[in-house]
Parts: structure tokens; sequence; C-alpha cells
């Protein structure tokens, strides 16, 4: 399972969906009227590709962001952005060469290495994608998340080993997470350690995680 990089919430009804759509597309008239009077205002154009972004008007944000491109080639904000609009449209080739082109500006760029490492793994190129996230264990090593995609694709890879001394960490780092913990138990299980998957729900019970919400890795425990 790829771990996703990017979760966006969703409104609760659908009149609540409608009315959000009616306020963006009022924006993006009032922005289009702005940009006919500035036509090379870098920050129009931002802001009229982040209102096509919430439209889900993917190709209209790639052409925004190819103009600001045009005339600063180094854009940080255009690349990652790109990137992700290419994502949605499944362009991994071009998202990939954007995400590596700011990379190559900055190398410290989290987002654009989870990015990137996100694009491999949709590509099918896991040993490359993991290499990405080794950089970023390097880089952010207080990172719960970074330690949490890698434990996730080593799962997927089936290096269950390296997946739960993964896991362990971004628990380390955030002890309340309860999905951190039942990814530790899923490795655990894998691995055929039925008594230390049960100390470590044990574990978080004691430290106040409901016990409802893991009776189904209990049940699993037993088998």
């Amino acid at each position: 399972m790829a771990f996703g990089f990017w979760l966006l919430a969703q409104p609760a009804n659908s009149q609540q969906l409608t009315a959000k759509s009616i306020n963006w597309r009022d924006s993006l008239a009032t922005l289009q009227k702005e940009i006919a009077r500035q036509p090379w205002s870098t920050d129009l154009h931002l802001r009229k590709a982040a209102v096509n972004l919430e439209l889900a008007q993917w190709q209209y944000a790639i052409d925004e962001y190819g103009l600001i491109l045009e005339r600063d080639v180094q854009n940080p904000a255009a690349l990652y952005y790109r990137g992700y609009a290419h994502t949605q449209l499944r362009h991994y080739d071009m998202a990939r060469r954007d995400y590596e082109e700011l990379l190559s500006i900055f190398p410290r760029h989290t987002e654009a290495r989870m990015a990137l490492s996100y694009v491999l793994q949709l590509q099918g190129r896991q040993a490359e994608a993991l290499d990405q996230l080794n950089q970023l264990v390097e880089q952010r090593p207080d990172s719960a998340v970074v330690y949490a995609m890698r434990a996730a694709l080593e799962r997927d890879m089936k290096q269950y080993e390296a997946s739960r001394y993964d896991w362990q960490q971004a628990s380390r780092l955030e002890p309340k997470n309860v999905d951190y913990v039942v990814s530790q138990v899923d490795v655990c299980l894998l691995l055929g350690r039925k008594k230390e998957a049960r100390r470590l729900l044990d574990a978080a019970v004691k430290s106040g995680v409901p016990r409802g919400v893991l009776l189904s890795w209990y049940e699993k425990c037993k088998r």
C-alpha cells in the first residue's frame, strides 16, 4: 500500500460541496479579471492555479504553472503543484520531472521528496522510491511521518523486519498515534510474533487507547 502524502478533507454533504464550488468559481472569475489587468503577475497566476486545483481543474492548473515557469523557471510553488496536478492526471513521468527539478534546486524540500517517492511507487519503481525515503530519513530523523512512509513501503516490499523497526520509530516520535501501533502489530503478525503483537496491544490499552478499538487485532493474535 502506498502511503499517500496528500489527503483532502471532504465536505460533510452535497450542499456544502456545491456552496464551496460556487465560492471558488466566484474567486476564479475575480482573478481572471485581475489577470486581464496585470497579465504578468506571478502572484495572481499562482492564486488562480490554486483555485483550479480546488476545483479539480488539473489541466488548467498545469497551464497556469507553465506560464509562471516560462518567466520564473525555478519557482518552487509552481514546480511542486504542477507535479501534484500531473499526478492527478496520471502523468507520472511529467510529475517526476517536476519534483526532480525542484529537488535539484532545493535538495532538502521534504514535501517534494515525499511526492517523488509516491510517484515512483505509483510507477512500480519501489527500489527507487525507497531510496528517496532513505534520504528523507537522513534529512528528517525527527519526522514520524517519514518513518511511517518508509515503513509502509517496506511492508509492501515484504521487508518486514525493516518495516517493524520504522513503525517503532514512528511510534516513538508520536506515541499516541494508534495507526502506528496497529501497523507495528500487523508486521509482527506477518513475522509470526503473536506474543510481541499482543504486548504492543496491551501497552496501547494501558496508555489510554480504548480496548474496543483494538478488538479485531486481539482476535488476530489468537489465530
